[in-house]
């Protein structure tokens, strides 16, 4: 038994096909979506989405967003995805240093939830760069 699972950018339909499960983060924590699964809508948050499909599984970022779960379908509208091949590694490097020196000189004129937001997106496309090896 499989479950659709499309997840959906501004930019593109980055993913849209027939799963065993998909696991990825949300507000309330990490969520694991069978088949069958009870109807809910929920938050994502940055994070790592596993998609588990016919004996394999593969990763891919989520940079926030919401899904839509069904019974039979599971649909992620999300600010970005990107699989790990996709990652440019100098940028993320580079937005994490950013992002860290931003945290570590707090004035009174940066944005702290916009600096820590920017640090976990590039923690997460760092990490996910790793299974491109």
């Amino acid at each position: 038994m499989k479950i659709q699972l499309q997840i959906i950018t501004p930019e593109r339909n980055f993913f849209n096909e027939e799963v065993d499960m998909a696991i990825f983060r949300t507000t309330e924590g990490d969520i694991g979506i069978l088949p069958k699964h009870q109807p809910l809508t929920t938050i994502v948050s940055i994070g790592t989405i596993r998609i588990k499909q016919d004996g394999n599984e593969r990763k891919a970022s989520l940079i926030g967003g919401f899904a839509e779960i069904q019974p039979d379908k599971i649909t992620i509208l999300t600010d970005a995805a990107e699989w790990p091949e996709e990652i440019d590694v100098a940028r993320a490097e580079e937005a994490k240093r950013r992002a860290e020196e931003r945290l570590a000189n707090k004035t009174s004129d940066i944005n702290i939830a916009r600096a820590e937001s920017a640090l976990r997106r590039a923690l997460v496309r760092l990490e996910l760069s790793k299974y491109n090896k």
